[in-house]
């Protein structure tokens, strides 16, 4: 971040905190201001700011909107219509009309009443929003990809550590019974020594192309510029705010490969006892990216050409979509969004309770449970910052291995690629001022 956006940034909180200190509030205090240190004591109602309102943030908030210590009061959208649709959902909650919305999700982020922030903005938005809620104290669940490039994800690991927040990416397999089950298998020692490790992602797409220009609708109805944000800018085109804007470079995390990856690498590297790390080599071929890792595992990132349809002759399709494979010297364990499980050998497989088996991975009832505990104990989430760190860095670099198509080595301290500028170059992109406005 630069010492202009900076303080353009801080100078605009500044306004916007005055502006809704001189406006009638609902009179409901948030409970960070009734604590000590910013902390929620575990008697107290969490009040929650939603930062981008589409089909997946309804899911989440539905999900938030059934626990009872969680209290939603502002919603923020650059869209009417999403704004219009999210406040129906929590007055129908509540049963009252108290949901405040706001067009700039940085006046949400002024109101000294809101202790976290749901982002499920697109992901340009997602780490300099998480920045900037961070730095307005505010505690933040971020859908993924958390960060655009490498040097977002670093940005916002370092944002959070700064200034004390709880962070959650949205990664909720982590908090799924199974996966949890499968990564503990693979920790034991029950599969012997594990070797391989198997992820699913999504074909990688690179497209630069433009939509056909549009007419620019009023800002009130669709602010373009602020939709846009630290994106280059382009022609309005109402296909992209509909959600058509996964897969164009300028949108998109790491030609897609975040897509399910931010979720499938990520339960590796659990699976892996690498949370703390991250492969140092990747290589790309026509099927699959194999990466290392420092201490001889192997990674196979496994392109999937119709991710929610058959899987492939190396994937079990009745196991679900996100699926991902551990492989040790003695058995190996695969395991789906569907909540069933393959485990080899069989003595293995009757080990497996029921209950894991219930609960899909989609569902993020668990991981916003674990978050909001959190927000109150301030005791680290499960998908931390520095976790999300990176697992997020270790799909960029096997996103750019992809892209360059040439095998990469990264220095996992650094996080640097060794002898080559061109794909150091590439751990960043220059960000769009006029937003800032």
């Amino acid at each position: 971040m630069s010492q202009r956006q900076g303080n353009t940034r801080r100078e605009f909180l500044k306004r916007s905190m005055a502006a809704a200190a001189a406006v009638s509030l609902p009179s409901l205090v948030s409970a960070s201001a009734r604590g000590a240190d910013g902390a929620v004591a575990p008697s107290e109602k969490i009040t929650l700011g939603v930062i981008g309102i589409g089909p997946r943030c309804t899911y989440d908030l539905t999900a938030m909107l059934g626990l009872p210590d969680v209290q939603c009061v502002a919603i923020a959208d650059v869209q009417a219509s999403r704004r219009d649709a999210g406040k129906a959902l929590v007055d129908k909650h509540y049963g009252n009309g108290d949901c405040a919305l706001y067009r700039d999700f940085r006046e949400l982020l002024a109101r000294k009443d809101i202790d976290a922030v749901l982002i499920a903005t697109g992901d340009r938005w997602h780490a300099p929003a998480s920045i900037l809620a961070a730095e307005a104290g505010k505690d933040v669940y971020s859908e993924k990809p958390c960060g655009l490039t490498i040097a977002n994800c670093r940005q916002l690991d370092e944002a959070i550590q700064k200034t004390g927040r709880i962070f959650q990416a949205g990664t909720q397999r982590r908090s799924v019974p199974n996966f949890q089950h499968a990564v503990r298998l693979a920790q034991s020692g029950k599969l012997g020594k594990i070797h391989t490790l198997c992820a699913t992602i999504y074909l990688p797409v690179l497209d630069n192309a433009w939509l056909p220009g549009e007419p620019t609708p009023d800002r009130e109805v669709v602010d373009w510029n602020l939709w846009l944000g630290p994106a280059p800018w382009r022609p309005y085109n109402k296909a992209y705010v509909a959600g058509r804007w996964r897969g164009y470079w300028d949108f998109d995390s790491g030609a897609r490969l975040l897509d399910w990856g931010a979720h499938t690498l990520d339960l590796c590297q659990w699976a892996n006892g690498a949370d703390d790390t991250m492969p140092i080599e990747y290589e790309p071929s026509e099927t699959k990216i194999t990466c290392r890792y420092a201490n001889g595992v192997t990674l196979v990132l496994d392109f999937l050409a119709t991710p929610f349809g058959d899987r492939g002759p190396n994937w079990i399709t009745e196991l679900g979509t996100c699926p991902v494979r551990f492989v040790g010297e003695e058995g190996s364990v695969e395991t789906g969004d569907s909540g069933g499980m393959e485990v080899r050998p069989a003595a293995l497989a009757a080990e497996v309770p029921d209950a894991v088996k219930k609960v899909r991975g989609l569902d993020v009832s668990a991981h916003a449970r674990n978050f909001f505990d959190s927000v109150k104990s301030r005791r680290t989430t499960v998908a931390n910052s520095t976790v999300m760190r990176h697992s997020h860095i270790a799909c960029h670099a096997a996103a750019l291995s992809w892209i360059l198509q040439r095998k990469l080595t990264l220095d996992p301290v650094k996080e640097e690629f060794v002898g080559d500028p061109e794909a150091n170059g590439l751990r960043s992109r220059p960000e769009r001022d006029p937003w800032q406005s």
